[in-house]
This record gives C-alpha cells, structure tokens and sequence, in this order.
C-alpha cells in the first residue's frame, strides 16, 4: 500500500511539475520586463498614454503572465498594453521582446525602430552585442541579464546605473 502511495505521488507531482519551468521562466521574464520600466527612462514624448510592450514571437505562457500583471500595474501614470506584434510592425511600442525564436529578425526590428525610443530585448546568446539592449541569458541555473548601454542609448534611452551594476555588461 505505501509502494502504490508513493507511486501515485510521484506521478502526481511529476504531472504538475511538467509545466511549471516554462511558467516560472515566464513569470520571472515578466517580471524583470516590468521592472525594467522602472530603470530606463524614456523621453517625455513617450509618457503619455500608453506604455506599450510588444513581443515578436508566440510564448502565451508570457504574455498571459504580462497581461494578468497589466491589469494592476502602471508605468508611472501610463496603464501597460501587451501586443503580439510582428517584426515590421508600426506599431510605436515602448519595450518590443524578441522571443528566441525569432531572433533572425533582430537586424529587422531594428531598422524598423531606429528612429524611436524602443527598448529591444532578446533571449538568445550573443544578441546584445549585435543590437539587442538586453538580452536574457542562464548563468548557473539562474536568470540574468545581459546589457550593452550604448545599444539602449541608441535608442535616446537613459538606463539607471543601479540597473547597469546588476547586470552583465556587454558591447
């Protein structure tokens, strides 16, 4: 009896625990999103209506996570908008993420938003240095950040130092 008990736990657990990787990278991702509003300082332009994040890609896991966070969180006054946009979009967004899987439009993203105040960030190794501002890598089974200020100023975007000092530096 305690062999099938221990048997039907495991199974349950094992069950429950497929999903949560990806729903705790999403989480954590989102989160670090947000908080990056809070570190970079977009011109006064770009304080009204609005803040708009865009993400390239498909990952509903994310951008379920981002939207349940829309419905509480502000940037200063601007109420947070979540769209999945595509590469050549027009669509004026504050923050675009470019998901992993379509880090091959990264040079596309860029020429599209090279005249605007838009943070780019991407989660595929060697991007920061090729355009992205932030970039998301795992070092020691942990999430972190990687950041190439000039990449961010670039874009007539100010980035806080604290948030400098916090991540990898990269250009």
């Amino acid at each position: 009896m305690k062999k099938q008990i221990y048997i039907l736990l495991s199974i349950v657990f094992i069950t429950l625990g497929a999903d949560r990787p990806e729903e705790t990278n999403a989480k954590i991702k989102a989160i670090y999103i947000y908080n990056f509003t809070k570190y970079i300082e977009w011109p006064e332009s770009y304080r009204q209506g609005n803040f708009v994040i865009g993400i390239i890609g498909s990952n509903n896991t994310l951008i379920n996570e981002l939207n349940k966070m829309a419905t509480v969180k502000t940037v200063g006054n601007q109420h947070l908008e979540i769209k999945n946009i595509s590469p050549t979009s027009d669509v004026g967004c504050h923050i675009i993420y470019l998901l992993s899987d379509n880090s091959m439009q990264l040079a596309e993203v860029m020429e599209k938003n090279k005249n605007k105040s838009t943070l780019i960030i991407t989660d595929k190794a060697g991007l920061a240095t090729k355009g992205a501002g932030i970039n998301f890598v795992v070092q020691e089974n942990k999430q972190k950040i990687e950041l190439n200020k000039s990449n961010i100023e670039r874009y007539k975007l100010k980035v806080a130092s604290s948030l400098v000092e916090l991540a990898i530096q990269v250009k």
